[in-house]
């Protein structure tokens, strides 16, 4: 119990870190969200000091007060959920923009990404355990793969899947023209033929350095007393590999999944650029161009408690998989 308060406290400290910094950097920045909704309302005609402290108050903030008061207040308005109003997609709330994007990015980078894992983690395992067949031979091709630009990457499968074969579409997240977002069976089958290839994408840029560490970690744990000791047991094979070997192994490869599982909220901008597709990421990309701080802040919140969140989980999870943890806790 004493290592779990432990834990939480560093996590709410963290949190708190993490909030304070997404108040105060944007305010350092140049630039200034409200001076760019007024350019946009100076070409229709004159701006009056009520209609700059209107829009002001609308995109959460006031200049009125001292820097300290609107942190708190910046602070009560995080707890209630109220993330101020988008200058990129105006009137729209920061809360509802993120809201109807996050789903896309966590469907496609999400899945892909536990996909990726899953199959790296197990063909990595198999590679450590017969070392010198095939598919230990595969791994450096795989890699391969990981060293070349996403971007590179992307376009070729999209030249080659989307263009000369017409296998996937282009670009988008479902068919615009044919079906309604929903959640009947056209929506689905239309979501997914529309994420393969972006998905596709993902889990070739990522799968080598899932394989290539678990193999590693596989050859290392194999030498070690305790798998000589379970053989000279007579042990079957495949349980001192899933049982032993493996459990140890991948206990490096769970703490590289919590960064890369707490990222997936972030989205891939790349990915989503290329393939045009409605996540978080392109949103994120809209603010930066929009300079609109409020979605800005909003996300990299989202971001923060998604990351914090995923490495407490493993965390937790360490507890379960490795017993020598709760021994020291």
């Amino acid at each position: 119990m004493r290592h779990l308060l432990q834990k939480l406290g560093f996590y709410l400290i963290a949190l708190w870190a993490a909030i304070s910094l997404n108040f105060f950097i944007p305010r350092w920045m140049p630039g200034n969200p409200v001076d760019i909704m007024l350019s946009k309302l100076a070409q229709r005609g004159p701006v009056t000091p009520e209609t700059r402290r209107a829009i002001e108050l609308l995109l959460g903030g006031d200049s009125s007060l001292p820097l300290w008061d609107q942190y708190w207040q910046y602070l009560g308005q995080v707890l209630g959920g109220d993330l101020g109003v988008s200058v990129a997609y105006f009137p729209t709330p920061v809360v509802q923009v993120i809201d109807q994007t996050l789903p896309w990015t966590i469907g496609l980078i999400g899945i892909s990404t536990v996909i990726s894992f899953l199959l790296g983690i197990g063909l990595g395992q198999l590679a450590g355990w017969k070392r010198g067949s095939w598919l230990d031979n595969v791994v450096p091709v795989t890699t391969m793969f990981q060293s070349v630009p996403y971007f590179w990457l992307a376009l070729i499968l999209l030249f080659a899947f989307g263009s000369v074969w017409q296998v996937f579409p282009l670009n988008g997240g479902y068919d615009v023209w044919e079906v309604s977002p929903g959640w009947s069976p056209e929506f689905i089958g239309s979501v997914l033929y529309y994420g393969t290839l972006p998905a596709l994408t993902i889990v070739i840029s990522s799968i080598g350095g899932w394989m290539l560490g678990m193999r590693n970690m596989m050859v290392s744990t194999l030498s070690e007393d305790y798998i000589v000791t379970a053989e000279a047991k007579g042990l079957k094979p495949r349980r001192i590999m899933t049982s032993y070997a493996a459990r140890n192994a991948v206990l490096p490869s769970v703490a590289g999944f919590a960064i890369s599982l707490g990222f997936v909220v972030a989205g891939s901008i790349v990915t989503e650029a290329v393939f045009s597709y409605p996540g978080i990421g392109s949103a994120l990309l809209q603010a930066v161009n929009s300079n609109d701080y409020a979605l800005m802040q909003g996300i990299f919140l989202v971001i923060t408690l998604s990351v914090l969140g995923a490495n407490l989980l493993v965390d937790l999870l360490y507890t379960v998989i490795d017993p020598r943890t709760r021994a020291r806790a």
